[in-house]
Protein backbone atom coordinates (compact mmCIF):
# COMPACT_ATOMS: atom_id res chain seq x y z
CA UNK A 1 0.00 0.00 0.00
CA UNK A 2 3.01 2.13 0.83
CA UNK A 3 4.72 1.45 -2.48
CA UNK A 4 1.52 2.96 -4.19
CA UNK A 5 0.58 5.72 -2.51
CA UNK A 6 4.55 6.59 -2.93
CA UNK A 7 4.17 5.47 -6.67
CA UNK A 8 1.15 7.94 -7.04
CA UNK A 9 2.96 11.37 -5.14
CA UNK A 10 5.90 10.24 -7.64
CA UNK A 11 3.77 10.50 -10.73
CA UNK A 12 1.69 13.35 -9.91
CA UNK A 13 4.91 15.09 -8.91
CA UNK A 14 6.13 14.52 -12.18
CA UNK A 15 2.77 15.75 -13.96
CA UNK A 16 3.64 19.15 -11.90
CA UNK A 17 7.23 19.94 -12.76
CA UNK A 18 6.93 18.86 -16.81
CA UNK A 19 3.01 20.10 -17.28
CA UNK A 20 3.93 23.25 -15.64
CA UNK A 21 7.03 23.37 -17.97
CA UNK A 22 4.98 22.88 -21.07
CA UNK A 23 2.47 25.51 -19.86
CA UNK A 24 4.95 28.28 -19.37
CA UNK A 25 6.62 27.40 -22.73
CA UNK A 26 3.39 27.29 -24.79
CA UNK A 27 0.95 29.46 -23.79
CA UNK A 28 1.78 31.80 -20.97
CA UNK A 29 5.21 32.65 -22.07
CA UNK A 30 3.57 33.40 -25.47
CA UNK A 31 0.31 35.02 -23.97
CA UNK A 32 2.54 37.76 -21.85
CA UNK A 33 3.31 39.52 -25.59
CA UNK A 34 -0.56 41.06 -25.12
CA UNK A 35 1.46 42.86 -21.99
CA UNK A 36 2.53 46.25 -23.58
CA UNK A 37 5.26 47.03 -20.99
CA UNK A 38 8.04 45.13 -21.09
CA UNK A 39 9.05 45.57 -17.25
CA UNK A 40 5.65 44.17 -16.64
CA UNK A 41 5.87 41.83 -18.41
CA UNK A 42 8.77 40.79 -16.74
CA UNK A 43 7.71 41.09 -13.10
CA UNK A 44 4.47 39.32 -13.74
CA UNK A 45 6.97 36.07 -14.96
CA UNK A 46 8.80 36.59 -12.49
CA UNK A 47 6.09 36.42 -9.69
CA UNK A 48 4.33 33.43 -12.03
CA UNK A 49 7.98 31.56 -11.31
CA UNK A 50 7.93 32.30 -7.80
CA UNK A 51 5.16 30.26 -7.28
CA UNK A 52 5.67 27.21 -9.69
CA UNK A 53 9.55 27.15 -8.87
CA UNK A 54 8.30 26.54 -5.13
CA UNK A 55 5.96 23.96 -6.41
CA UNK A 56 8.85 22.49 -8.31
CA UNK A 57 10.94 22.65 -4.92
CA UNK A 58 8.36 20.16 -3.64
CA UNK A 59 8.06 18.03 -6.42
CA UNK A 60 11.86 17.48 -7.20
CA UNK A 61 12.05 16.61 -3.28
CA UNK A 62 8.89 14.49 -3.49
CA UNK A 63 10.48 12.38 -7.01
CA UNK A 64 14.00 12.39 -5.85
CA UNK A 65 12.85 10.92 -2.25
CA UNK A 66 10.11 8.79 -3.44
CA UNK A 67 12.31 6.97 -6.36
CA UNK A 68 15.00 6.27 -3.72
CA UNK A 69 12.97 5.07 -1.19
CA UNK A 70 10.71 2.84 -4.03
CA UNK A 71 14.30 1.34 -5.50
CA UNK A 72 15.28 0.45 -1.76
CA UNK A 73 12.21 -0.91 -1.36
CA UNK A 74 12.80 -3.36 -4.49
CA UNK A 75 15.92 -4.13 -3.33
CA UNK A 76 14.71 -5.03 0.11
CA UNK A 77 12.42 -7.20 -1.64
CA UNK A 78 14.96 -8.73 -4.05
CA UNK A 79 17.22 -9.58 -0.23
CA UNK A 80 14.99 -11.25 1.13
CA UNK A 81 13.88 -13.59 -1.46
CA UNK A 82 17.60 -14.15 -1.69
CA UNK A 83 18.42 -12.60 -5.05
CA UNK A 84 19.70 -9.12 -5.44
CA UNK A 85 18.52 -6.28 -7.16
CA UNK A 86 19.59 -5.67 -10.75
CA UNK A 87 17.73 -2.00 -11.80
CA UNK A 88 15.94 -2.91 -15.19
CA UNK A 89 17.70 -0.04 -18.05
CA UNK A 90 14.52 2.15 -17.79
CA UNK A 91 14.68 2.77 -14.19
CA UNK A 92 18.54 3.43 -14.67
CA UNK A 93 17.62 5.94 -16.87
CA UNK A 94 14.72 7.42 -15.31
CA UNK A 95 17.01 7.58 -12.38
CA UNK A 96 20.09 9.58 -13.89
CA UNK A 97 17.92 11.54 -16.11
CA UNK A 98 15.69 12.49 -13.09
CA UNK A 99 18.55 13.65 -11.37
CA UNK A 100 20.03 15.83 -14.64
CA UNK A 101 16.57 17.17 -14.68
CA UNK A 102 16.71 17.84 -10.84
CA UNK A 103 20.54 19.83 -11.21
CA UNK A 104 19.60 21.50 -13.64
CA UNK A 105 16.20 22.83 -12.28
CA UNK A 106 18.79 23.93 -8.82
CA UNK A 107 20.44 26.33 -11.90
CA UNK A 108 17.53 27.82 -13.28
CA UNK A 109 15.65 28.11 -9.27
CA UNK A 110 18.95 29.05 -7.29
CA UNK A 111 21.22 30.99 -9.77
CA UNK A 112 19.17 32.12 -12.93
CA UNK A 113 16.43 33.09 -11.24
CA UNK A 114 18.10 35.11 -8.61
CA UNK A 115 19.81 37.02 -10.97
CA UNK A 116 16.55 37.86 -12.58
CA UNK A 117 15.33 38.71 -9.64
CA UNK A 118 18.82 41.10 -8.53
CA UNK A 119 17.80 42.74 -12.33
CA UNK A 120 14.34 43.31 -11.48
CA UNK A 121 14.98 44.34 -8.01
CA UNK A 122 17.93 47.34 -9.57
CA UNK A 123 15.33 48.15 -12.26
CA UNK A 124 17.74 46.77 -14.73
CA UNK A 125 15.05 45.27 -17.39
CA UNK A 126 18.26 44.46 -19.67
CA UNK A 127 20.04 41.59 -16.59
CA UNK A 128 16.58 40.61 -15.53
CA UNK A 129 15.88 39.61 -19.36
CA UNK A 130 18.87 38.28 -20.20
CA UNK A 131 18.67 35.76 -17.06
CA UNK A 132 14.81 35.27 -17.78
CA UNK A 133 15.74 33.96 -22.03
CA UNK A 134 18.17 31.86 -20.19
CA UNK A 135 15.76 30.17 -17.62
CA UNK A 136 13.43 29.86 -20.48
CA UNK A 137 16.47 27.66 -22.41
CA UNK A 138 17.46 25.80 -19.11
CA UNK A 139 13.49 25.18 -19.00
CA UNK A 140 13.25 24.02 -22.71
CA UNK A 141 16.06 21.21 -21.90
CA UNK A 142 14.41 20.63 -19.02
CA UNK A 143 10.97 19.77 -20.69
CA UNK A 144 12.43 18.15 -23.20
CA UNK A 145 14.14 15.33 -21.07
CA UNK A 146 10.60 15.50 -18.87
CA UNK A 147 8.93 14.45 -21.95
CA UNK A 148 11.80 11.79 -23.13
CA UNK A 149 11.56 9.97 -19.68
CA UNK A 150 7.09 10.25 -19.84
CA UNK A 151 6.98 8.90 -23.13
CA UNK A 152 9.80 6.33 -22.25
CA UNK A 153 7.97 5.40 -19.01
CA UNK A 154 4.67 4.91 -21.28
CA UNK A 155 5.90 2.71 -23.82
CA UNK A 156 7.55 0.95 -21.21
CA UNK A 157 11.04 1.14 -22.75
CA UNK A 158 13.89 0.19 -22.74
CA UNK A 159 13.46 -3.14 -20.91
Amino acid sequence: MLYALLKTLHLLAVIVWVGGMAFVQFFLRPSLAQVESPPQRLNLMAAVLERFFAAVLVAVLVIVLGGAWMIGEAHQQAVATGGRLVMPLAWSLMTVLGLLMAAIFGHIRFVLFRRMQRGLAAADSAAAASALAQIRTWVSINLAIGTAIVVMMGLGLPR
